[in-house]
């Protein structure tokens, strides 16, 4: 936020202007399928649009736009009666407890969260471990149960060791799964359980030992993102100015989203959205503009929730004006 200051940027500066919408999803129409089957309760449609995508980071997004729907909990109970030996029904209920349990904590600071509310969110991540573990067990093959047992690990303040074990389970079924990696990021920042020494280790590592083309090159500017939050105002500009965090972004950008190998699939346009962020944050304003376009207007709500945690639009329509676009 620093960087809007010196630009003389405020959130009012844009009242009474248009403001893009931020996009809930990828685009992909099968997202909205799923997630409107599972609004009407209709199981066996959510089964259909899940069995036809393969197992791992082609079926995060649809599993998690099921666990974000309201009332999953209470329809998938019979379900899970009338299939108890199948793992699909186990891992819809292990993820939407995840997201239930969010729900009962809500996004407020841990000081601001009762301990009623912390006891709720705790046992729904329980049980949601309990489904996973049993989807694990029966599908050793499979990355989205251990790639929930990620989530609910750092919500319920899994040691670090376990953690990584965690993690290691889920690369070890998708190498270059990016919200593994995402997930092993925060555990690593300084704000959790970690420092920036090795959360910038673990995003260079990460993005530079997958091949060229893949979207883990994003892990070094969420790396540089969340030093910049971690700082008081003077500091965090000064950080972020600094000659070698415009080399480091430029380099990962070349081996991930510039690279011709690179996919606009998946978590594509969050990618962009979050160079767009750290290039404007180093004031690189050709290279944010590079970015701005490729996304078109569409906002994610990561990063741009870290700016303006109501309405991340506007701080990506804030950032965007430096660049011309």
């Amino acid at each position: 936020m620093a960087l809007l200051r010196d630009w003389g940027l405020t959130l009012g500066t844009w009242v009474g202007r248009p403001v893009p919408k931020v996009q809930q999803d990828s685009g992909d129409p099968d997202v909205r399928r799923v997630r409107e089957a599972a609004a009407a309760a209709d199981w066996p449609a959510v089964k259909a649009v899940l069995e036809a995508r393969a197992e791992s980071e082609d079926r995060t997004e649809l599993l998690w736009a099921v666990g974000d729907t309201s009332g999953v909990e209470e329809w998938i109970t019979p379900v899970l009666e009338a299939e108890p030996e199948a793992p699909l029904p186990r891992l819809v209920a292990g993820i939407r407890h995840i997201c239930w349990g969010w729900e009962a904590r809500t996004g407020a600071r841990a000081q601001d969260v009762s301990r009623e509310q912390f006891e709720v969110f705790h046992a729904r991540l329980r049980a949601a471990e309990t489904w996973l573990y049993e989807v694990a067990e029966q599908q050793p093959g499979w990355t989205s149960p251990w790639y929930g047992l990620q989530i609910t690990g750092r919500g319920l303040q899994i040691d670090a060791g376990t953690a990584r074990r965690r993690f290691a389970a889920t690369v070890r079924r998708d190498p270059y799964h990016l919200g593994a990696h995402q997930q092993q990021l925060q555990q690593v920042c300084e704000k959790w359980s970690g420092s920036h020494e090795e959360m910038h280790a673990f995003a260079h590592e990460s993005a530079f030992g997958a091949p060229a083309g893949t979207a883990l090159g994003q892990l070094v500017a969420v790396a540089h993102v969340e030093h910049w939050l971690a700082l008081d105002r003077g500091p965090d500009t000064r950080y972020m100015r600094r000659p070698e965090v415009a080399r480091s972004l430029q380099q990962a950008a070349d081996h991930s989203y510039r690279h011709p190998d690179f996919e606009r699939r998946g978590n594509w346009l969050q990618v962009y959205n979050t160079f767009a962020m750290a290039f404007s944050l180093v004031g690189d304003v050709a290279s944010a503009r590079e970015c701005f376009r490729a996304t078109q207007g569409r906002v994610t709500e990561f990063p741009w929730y870290y700016v303006d945690a109501a309405e991340p639009a506007k701080a990506y329509k804030q950032f965007r004006s430096v660049t011309g676009r």
